[in-house]
C-alpha cells in the first residue's frame, strides 16, 4: 500500500470519527436546505461529541492532568470493535424489526407525542438491558469492560465488549417493536439516546460539576452516570437509565451523587485497568474457572445466571449485599 493510500485511509477514518461526512457533502452540493430536515439536524449534532473529546484532551493537557493511561485501553477497545461490533449490531436490529414487527401490540403514528411514548418505552427497554448487565453474571462479563476504566472521559463510552451492543440492541429493539414503535421513530430515539449516552460520560476536564444545575432534577446527568460507574458501596448498581431516570425512580435504583462521598471508578475485583486483555477478557476467564470448579450441574448453571459476586459456598458478596451492609452500617451510626 502506498503512502498516499495510507494517508487517504487515515483521513477517511478521521472524518468518519468526527462525523463530518454529511456536513462535507452538504457544503460540496450546496444543498443547505437539507439542514431543515431531521437528517440535516443529525449532521450538525454528530460532530459535537468528538469535538468535545478533543477539547477534553487539550484542556487536561494544558492543566497537566492528562494521562495516557486513562485513554489507552478505551481507545484500544474502540479500535478492536471498530468493524465487527457495528455490523453485528446492525444485523441484530434489522432481524428484530423484520421478525417482530408483525407481532406488535399496535401501530403508532409519527407525531411528537408518540415520540415521547417511544422514548419512554425505549428507556424502559434500556433499563432492562442495563439492569440484566449488572445482575446476571454472563451479561456482566460483556458489560464489565465498560466499567473497568478508572477515570471518566468521553472515550469511556466506546469501551464495550464487542458482543454487548448486539445483546443490548436485541433486547431494546424487541421491546420497542412489540410495543408498537415503528422503525423510523425507533431510529430517531436511538440517535438521541446515543448522543446523550455518549455525553453523560464527559469528564471533569470539560464539566466539573456534572449535575448541570436544575437539569439534575429531571434528567439523568453526567453526575448520575458518574455514580453509576462508581464502585463505592452506596453507588453500586444504581442509575441504569440513560436520559430519563423515571424507571430508576420507579424501581428504587435511583441515586444522587453525595458531595461527601468521592467517586471511585472501576470494578471491585483485582485487575489491571491498563491491561487490555484483563479488561476485555478478565471476567470471562473468571466465570469459566468458577463454572469448572463448581460442584454439580446446578451450581455450574447458577454461576451463569446469578449476580456477580454470588458463590455456591454461601459466602457471597454481590453488589446488592454490599450496598445493604453499607446502608445498615450508616443507619446504625446515626442511632
Amino acid at each position: 500500500m502506498s503512502n498516499l493510500s495510507i494517508l487517504s485511509n487515515l483521513w477517511d477514518e478521521i472524518i468518519l470519527f468526527f462525523g463530518i461526512y454529511s456536513i462535507i457533502e452538504i457544503i460540496q452540493t450546496g444543498n443547505y436546505d437539507s439542514l431543515n430536515t431531521w437528517d440535516g439536524i443529525k449532521a450538525l449534532i454528530a460532530p459535537i461529541l468528538p469535538i468535545l473529546l478533543l477539547i477534553e484532551i487539550i484542556r487536561s493537557s494544558i492543566y497537566k492532568r492528562f494521562k495516557m493511561d486513562h485513554y489507552r485501553t478505551p481507545f484500544l477497545i474502540f479500535l478492536g470493535n471498530r468493524v465487527i461490533s457495528r455490523f453485528i449490531s446492525i444485523a441484530a436490529v434489522s432481524f428484530c424489526i423484520v421478525s417482530l414487527e408483525p407481532f406488535s401490540l399496535f401501530q403508532i403514528e409519527i407525531t411528537w407525542y408518540w415520540f415521547i411514548y417511544a422514548y419512554i418505552v425505549w428507556e424502559f427497554a434500556h433499563f432492562i438491558y442495563h439492569y440484566l448487565g449488572h445482575k446476571v453474571r454472563l451479561f456482566w462479563c460483556l458489560h464489565s469492560t465498560h466499567h473497568a476504566p478508572v477515570e471518566m472521559n468521553l472515550f469511556v463510552s466506546n469501551a464495550h465488549f464487542f458482543l454487548e451492543a448486539p445483546y443490548a440492541d436485541i433486547i431494546r429493539t424487541s421491546i420497542c417493536i412489540l410495543a408498537g414503535v415503528p422503525p423510523i421513530l425507533l431510529f430517531s430515539v436511538m440517535f438521541v439516546d446515543g448522543t446523550w449516552g455518549t455525553f453523560i460520560h464527559v469528564g471533569e476536564n470539560i464539566v466539573k460539576d456534572g449535575r448541570l444545575g436544575i437539569l439534575n432534577k429531571f434528567l439523568l446527568t453526567p453526575s448520575h452516570h458518574r455514580v453509576h460507574h462508581a464502585k463505592n458501596p452506596l453507588y453500586m448498581d444504581t442509575n441504569f437509565c440513560n436520559l430519563l431516570p423515571i424507571w430508576d425512580k420507579a424501581f428504587g435504583t435511583f441515586q444522587n451523587e453525595e458531595e461527601s462521598i468521592k467517586i471511585e471508578y472501576g470494578i471491585t475485583r483485582p485487575y489491571n485497568p491498563q491491561n487490555y486483555f484483563d479488561v476485555y477478557f478478565g471476567e470471562i476467564i473468571l466465570l469459566i474457572k468458577d463454572i469448572y470448579y463448581a460442584p454439580g450441574i446446578l451450581n455450574k448453571f447458577k454461576y451463569l445466571l446469578m449476580p456477580p459476586g454470588w458463590n455456591h459456598t454461601g459466602h457471597s458478596k454481590t453488589a446488592k449485599q454490599i450496598r445493604i451492609e453499607y446502608l445498615t452500617a450508616e443507619k446504625t451510626k446515626k442511632l
